[in-house]
């Protein structure tokens, strides 16, 4: 089935199909034959990656989805990698200032992606050159291309599941934004797609690539702390009050609001909910809970060893509300989750922000650029916690890439990224009904409670649903 055209506001086809395998290998040796057949000829330099970038047949064909803030950021950071190249990018708004207001500081939006990647291509051709690199409002149009290798997924919360089944459907490899996806099924989908496609799938809960986290998952897995009887997590507060201006009520000329919505409810435009403050609205996120749960309590099921599992029992406590309907998302909250081994972990606001882990000899806290333990020699680098060792990674982006090669897996796959964040899907159903709710972690449903099942599915709008 063709693309509809970029400018209509149509929903996605959803059916999934299984995509066949991709074979980088024939690729990369059709184009090493292709360079030998033409050697007579007079070749531009980095055609032959003599401009210290790899051969063409060795790059990474990089699309994508998402150049806002966090999107821009990755952009700039892969453009660095020598075996990289971005071919395409996507995004609903052709340029803004997120959140600014006066027209100044930092672009973002399709244009300046654009920009970005001529630049650097110039950059690299030392002054000649440019790119022809392709831009696009549909990011079905970006993962159906044929130059494209693999996809960089940071859209809003409310369309991470869309792109990232679209991009495992085209049998891309998928660079997601946690928290995986905005709701429950969603992640099911996610993670049963990309494992079923054989694709490689990293979601960007970046932490694990960093040694301070690495080395207190590792003295909980091999016991040094003896039997885990709490785990304390925290996470900012959310928005109490209203980001931006809100009586910015007209779309600017630059967006397409109808395609920036996509599958969630139509909300009138206001500039406080778009950009970098949407998020404080439950219909495109879940506000700093469903942002920061998949950083610190991915480090929390990291060292419980919980990454194809979860809770048998969530409580929402304690949850207090922003003081403007603009918003909907919890300012103040606790979440008790309770598992098999006896451990309880408490995500809270109203904790430090980082991961305590506290066992029966000892406890070990992490925060980024942070590593603090009851006895400071476990924290010491000469000191050997054990056997037990975990995927080592001092680079999220690096680790996801070298998997692309090697086809291997990736520190934080699209499982682990979802079971990381179910805590808080599983929260929102407890704090909705008012009461704890009982789960299976196994067959990942909730136990003798069919109004609790209703509450956990997803919700998108007419003519977005994907059954």
């Amino acid at each position: 089935m063709g693309l509809p055209p970029a400018n209509t506001d149509s929903p996605p086809s959803n059916g999934y199909q299984m995509p066949q395998p991709k074979n980088r290998v024939a690729r990369r040796e059709a184009l090493k034959r292709c360079v030998a057949i033409a050697a007579p000829l007079v070749i531009p330099a980095s055609a032959l990656g003599l401009d210290d970038r790899a051969p063409p047949s060795e790059r990474i064909r990089l699309g994508m989805i998402g150049c806002g803030g966090k999107g821009m950021d990755h952009l700039r950071s892969f453009l660095k990698y020598q075996d990289v190249e971005i071919v395409a990018v996507c995004d609903v708004d052709r340029r803004h200032h997120r959140d600014r207001l006066d027209g100044k500081g930092p672009t973002f939006g399709l244009e300046p992606a654009l920009e970005a990647v001529k630049a650097r291509a110039v950059q690299q051709a030392k002054g000649g050159g440019g790119s022809n690199c392709f831009g696009a409002a549909d990011y079905r149009e970006l993962c159906g291309r044929g130059d494209v290798d693999a996809v960089v997924v940071a859209t809003p919360d409310h369309w991470h599941a869309e792109c990232d089944l679209e991009a495992i459907k085209q049998g891309k490899d998928v660079y997601a934004e946690k928290p995986l996806t905005h709701f429950f099924d969603e992640g099911r989908a996610v993670a049963n797609a990309a494992k079923g496609a054989g694709i490689v799938f990293q979601t960007g809960s970046q932490q694990r690539s960093e040694g301070n986290f690495r080395r207190a998952a590792e003295l909980v897995r091999n016991g040094v702390l003896g039997t885990i009887e709490r785990v304390e997590v925290g996470l900012p507060a959310g928005y109490l009050m209203v980001n931006g201006d809100s009586s910015r009520t007209t779309v600017p000329a630059t967006l397409d609001y109808q395609r920036w919505t996509g599958p969630a409810p139509m909300l009138p435009y206001l500039q406080p909910r778009v950009h970098r403050w949407w998020r404080g609205h439950s219909a495109y996120g879940r506000g700093t809970l469903m942002d920061w749960i998949g950083h610190h309590n991915d480090i929390a099921h990291w060292g419980l060893d919980m990454d194809t599992s979860g809770p048998t029992e969530v409580a929402a406590i304690d949850w207090t509300w922003p003081s403007t309907d603009i918003y909907d998302t919890p300012v103040e909250f606790t979440v008790e989750s309770k598992y098999a081994s006896g451990t309880t972990v408490v995500i809270s606001s109203r904790n430090p922000l980082g991961t305590k882990f506290i066992g029966s000899e000892g406890w070990v806290y992490v925060d980024r650029g942070k590593l603090q333990a009851s006895n400071m020699d476990w924290t010491r680098p000469s000191f050997d916690p054990g056997d037990v060792t975990l995927h080592h990674s001092n680079d999220h982006r690096r680790d996801w890439l070298d998997a692309i090669k090697t086809r291997g897996a990736t520190i934080c796959p699209a499982e682990t990224g979802h079971r990381s964040i179910t805590p808080g899907h599983l929260a929102f159903v407890s704090q909705a009904l008012g009461r704890p709710v009982r789960w299976n972690p196994e067959e990942e449903t909730f136990r003798d409670d069919a109004e609790a099942t209703t509450l956990l599915r997803h919700r998108y709008r007419e003519g977005w649903e994907r059954g």
